[in-house]
């Protein structure tokens, strides 16, 4: 039996295991690092560890200090949930030395399948199809020799680990060299292994993958499909089960090809094995299979009305699975959306900050699995998910509008989300007209998704919001302003002056108004709204008859207002800060790249005086576990350089100043 359970996780999937593990009556450990020194998840344990500081390599994937804390809690077992060190031979290995039950299969089954090669090789050996690619040398010319004879467009990928990382898409020889670098490179910071394999792109594929629970007296089942097609950067996004328009017999043969591989390699957990499935062919190939939980493990959870944790935690006590396939079925369909802190209308670069504003969706058949609370400091050391909304209906398409509804109701605010991106992706008529492919956002969305503008009424509210705190009698509210009053004490019947600088640009607003009635004046005239507040954060706004409800925060120069599926986040600017902006001389505005994150400076491509274009990288930076390129939006030549090569640099830090062409050495 297990008592005394270590999680060796952060983030939400943390929370998940906890959750199951009290439920259960289980005693709990947490580890965390310097930067989750608050996180929600630490709550949840009964006690508490620091394994070291912000960096993953040196915090979350460190091993020792990891089972130093499972050892001091005295743990009879160990769960790894997803990421980190979830497939790692190594820890499974050092926690059977120690005595310490690893939560998750065999340490044979976790080396066969912890690498995209050998895993291959297995599938070829008991007949099941694979992607044509090349598994073997990791010299580079022989690398872009086999890259040739496959044919472009082809796949890096690395031989460890998942996730989309360390996988570049190869459309041409040109681009090969440089991107086996990249992907080498992601490789190492996120699995501390920089093999990789090369593999054919299948045009207009699904993925589709298979759950399935192993024990240890040789019994293995499949507990049903889940459609993983719509990916950004090859991680998914949006996962449902089962997958909508399969045919029977597909279905049929990747659930006898998921449990004979796992079979094949006598396997004793849950876990996924993953296909690539072409329509046009009806060949389901092999792609991987991942010994561990997966992050749209809850789809398959409310379709089953299992609690996979639980079934984990049961195998792992050495006990057999308690049905047989025939006794598990489907009911209903589920839909899950993952919630990153990304800006999709810029190539869902990945954001950090604060989050302002947060509060969960309610609804029928609703379920939130978070990681974050408000306050919580979203940083650049970790992956960017926040949370998974994840809805069930009596079919797909009640299941759909469930989703949607949650989203829409989803209050986040103070750091860029995809939030809105994802509800447009669920009501776009291409979800649900035909099936998916892992080409759906481009095909969608060919041009790039727009970020809509501002809404005026989310505007108004923060607007009015402001004022309130203005003209606020209590003294806290007053002095939250602090130094963003702009013209000085805003007398009740004075003007609250505010300049608001968001995603959409800046935009100058005043404010009268007294006792929750208010005018604004903006640049396209003036409304008269009435604000009424229900509690320290919620409010109501009514413009011109209609009433909106909102939630809002101010904290340190940043106005957070949620509402309607409406997430947006100001910061209040000076007169002065906008008019030095608006006279710097046009060498200075010509065109300065900052660093849309904190991360480490990996590669400097340019010198002072060199001659770039538009979309020339300049500077490639670590963040988040993901390489990022950053590229020279204008023509010109580069005038400074203020970063160096293994530099940490601060989000919004200046890195490289580009000046007009005459500019250029002699």
């Amino acid at each position: 039996m297990i008592t005394r359970l270590l999680v060796a996780n952060r983030g939400e999937i943390a929370v998940r295991i906890l959750k199951t593990c009290r439920r259960l009556g289980i005693q709990t450990a947490a580890i965390y690092s310097k930067a989750d020194a608050d996180a929600p998840h630490l709550e949840l344990a009964n006690h508490t560890y620091d394994v070291g500081p912000e960096e993953a390599a040196a915090s979350y994937l460190n091993m020792d200090a990891i089972l130093k804390a499972a050892r001091h809690f005295e743990a009879d077992a160990l769960h790894p949930g997803y990421g980190f060190l979830a497939e790692s031979p190594l820890l499974a290995k050092a926690c059977e030395k120690a005595g310490i039950c690893f939560v998750g299969p065999n340490v044979d089954a976790i080396r066969k399948m912890g690498s995209k090669v050998e895993a291959k090789r297995i599938a070829e050996q008991v007949g099941i199809p694979i992607v044509p690619g090349y598994y073997a040398s990791q010299d580079e010319k022989m690398l872009a020799k086999e890259a040739s004879r496959i044919g472009f467009p082809l796949f890096i990928k690395a031989s460890a680990g998942g996730g989309g990382k360390g996988m570049r898409l190869i459309k041409e020889k040109g681009t090969f060299s440089k991107a086996l670098s990249e992907a080498r490179q992601e490789a190492k910071t996120a699995f501390d292994d920089d093999s990789v394999l090369l593999e054919k792109q299948v045009v207009n594929a699904r993925h589709i993958e298979v759950q399935i629970a192993g024990d240890s007296y040789g019994n293995c089942i499949h507990l049903f499909e889940r459609e993983c097609s719509i990916q950004r950067r090859h991680q998914k996004l949006i996962e449902e089960a089962p997958a909508a328009f399969l045919s029977d017999k597909i279905r049929t043969v990747i659930f006898e090809n998921a449990v004979c591989i796992a079979k094949a390699i006598r396997y004793d957990s849950l876990g996924t094995v993953e296909f690539l499935y072409d329509e046009e062919a009806e060949e389901a190939y092999f792609l991987e299979m991942n010994t561990r939980l997966q992050v749209e493990h809850p789809t398959t959870e409310m379709i089953t009305g299992l609690d996979l944790v639980e079934l984990q935690l049961r195998i792992a006590e050495d006990e057999p699975l308690p049905f047989t396939q025939s006794e598990i079925a489907v009911s209903g369909w589920a839909i899950e959306a993952r919630v990153n802190a990304e800006a999709p209308a810029k190539n869902f670069q990945p954001e950090t900050g604060r989050i302002l504003l947060y509060d969960e969706p309610k609804g029928s058949a609703v379920r939130i699995d978070s990681g974050v609370k408000q306050g919580s400091e979203v940083t650049s050391w970790y992956d960017p998910l926040l949370a998974k909304v994840i809805a069930h209906g009596k079919d797909r398409e009640e299941a759909r509008t469930r989703l949607a509804a949650a989203l829409r109701d989803f209050m986040l605010a103070g750091v860029i989300t995809n939030l809105e991106f994802l509800n447009d992706v669920l009501t776009h008529p291409n979800f649900s007209k035909h099936s998916l492919s892992t080409h759906f956002l481009e095909q969608t969305f060919p041009e790039g998704w727009q970020a809509p503008p501002a809404s005026p009424t989310v505007t108004a509210a923060g607007a009015a919001y402001v004022r309130s705190l203005e003209t606020s009698s209590d003294a806290s509210l007053w002095q939250a302003l602090g130094s963003w009053r702009l013209l000085g004490g805003a007398e009740h019947a004075g003007c609250t002056h505010l300049l608001l600088q968001g995603e959409g640009g800046t935009q100058e607003l005043k404010i009268a108004g007294h006792g929750g009635n208010y005018r604004i004046a903006q640049e396209d005239g003036t409304t008269n709204v009435r604000l009424d507040r229900f509690s320290k954060d919620r409010f109501s706004l009514q413009v011109k008859g209609e009433a909106m409800e909102f939630f809002a925060s101010f904290d340190a120069g940043r106005i957070a207002i949620a509402s309607q599926g409406k997430n947006a986040a100001f910061a209040l600017i000076s007169h002065l800060a906008a008019e030095q902006a608006a006279a710097a001389p046009e060498k200075d505005r010509y065109f300065t790249l900052y660093a849309p994150m904190p991360g480490l400076i990996t590669e400097i491509a340019i010198t002072v005086g060199d001659r770039v274009q538009v979309g020339d990288v300049l500077i490639t930076m670590e963040a988040m576990k993901l390489v990022h390129n950053l590229i020279a939006e204008s023509d010109g030549v580069i005038q400074s350089i203020h970063c160096e090569k293994s530099n940490i640099v601060p989000h919004k830090a200046p890195l490289v100043e580009i000046g007009p062409q005459e500019k250029a050495k002699a």
